[in-house]
């Protein structure tokens, strides 16, 4: 019996790796040379956190939100899930994002009109562009998948995901995003400048323009969902769980850090590595899956005392470290 159930998850292990990886080369077809940052985006997807891209103007970080959602149906009839873009400015309020409740005359009473946030793919553009106050109705909405507008809660859509962006080189007109708001973000990623073979590419084929714009869906909502369950029964050893939870008491015993990773941190690294074997096509987390996330789940939780050190190096250390001290 425990042999049939091991073979009928080891196949469910391997569809589910074959749908991440077509949904990866989806989205390589229109972001060239940055497959590293696409399965940073899908360990997010899948396992069901959001993720802060954070990277000067002109990468493609609208594109690459815009083709995954073009990627996604939402039924059997192959219409692409919702997609919504919150440009984020100075003037923008709570009720723009969230929805409000509206008088009806006619029937004498609120009606609840949503906002943006109610879709499947969220693309908040430019998230450090508005106040605090606004970033705050993120808050509940990504942590609970939920909406409470004035007595009523409003649930979202199971596959809710949000991707935010933000320019960390500007400081005039931005708001730095607080560490609640951080907190609830499963990764920071970056995309980086492509090699000057993919640029050349980009420049000569325009993606964003030609290619984009047909992409067809290549996977249901059911499928992602299904993915998210399988997820949850990836094998992590109780070694890399001491590991996990070892990296964020270390973070907050080091001299050089301010304020260190909360008990949430350590869960969204093991649901991130779970994520990213099932990307790997394993059904069990390794060692090398915490050294690569560590560095991206970890680092925007942190307060460093000095800015100038290299947190996501020093996350890398860290982990490296106590790895280093399992006994196998």
């Amino acid at each position: 019996m425990a042999a049939e159930t091991s073979k009928r998850f080891q196949r469910e292990v391997e569809k589910n790796h074959a749908l991440t990886t077509r949904l990866i080369d989806g989205l390589e077809q229109v972001i060239r040379g940055k497959r590293r940052a696409l399965e940073y985006l899908i360990t997010g997807l899948l396992a069901g956190g959001h993720v802060l891209i954070e990277d000067v103007p002109g990468l493609g970080k609208t594109t690459l939100a815009k083709t995954a959602a073009r990627l996604i149906s939402r039924d059997k009839n192959g219409r692409p899930i919702t997609f919504r873009r919150i440009q984020f400015t100075p003037d923008l309020l709570p009720y723009d994002i969230t929805g409000v409740d509206i008088f009806d005359p006619e029937h004498r009473r609120f009606v609840f009109k949503a906002g943006p946030v109610f879709a499947h793919i969220v693309l908040a553009d430019e998230i450090n562009r508005t106040t605090p106050k606004v970033q705050s109705a993120l808050l509940e909405v990504m942590a609970e998948n939920q909406v409470t507008v004035g007595n009523k809660t409003h649930a979202m859509d199971p596959l809710f995901f949000v991707i935010a962006t933000q320019n960390p080189v500007e400081t005039d007109g931005i708001y730095p995003l607080p560490l609640a708001q951080l907190d609830r973000f499963l990764m920071r990623i970056s995309i980086g400048y492509p090699g000057e073979d993919d640029e050349l590419g980009i420049v000569r084929d325009d993606p964003s323009a030609t290619i984009m714009p047909k992409v067809k869906p290549i996977c249901s909502k059911a499928e992602i969902l299904q993915a998210r369950r399988t997820v949850g029964n990836v094998f992590c050893d109780e070694r890399l769980l001491q590991v996990a939870v070892a990296v964020s008491v270390s973070t907050r015993r080091h001299r050089g850090i301010e304020l260190g990773c909360s008990p949430r941190a350590s869960l969204m690294l093991v649901k991130a590595a779970r994520a990213f074997a099932l990307i790997r096509g394993r059904s069990y987390c390794i060692d090398q899956d915490l050294l690569e996330l560590a560095p991206v789940v970890l680092p925007h939780r942190i307060r460093m005392k000095d800015i100038r050190i290299d947190c996501a190096s020093l996350i890398r250390e860290i982990t490296l470290h106590e790895l280093s001290r399992i006994a196998y």
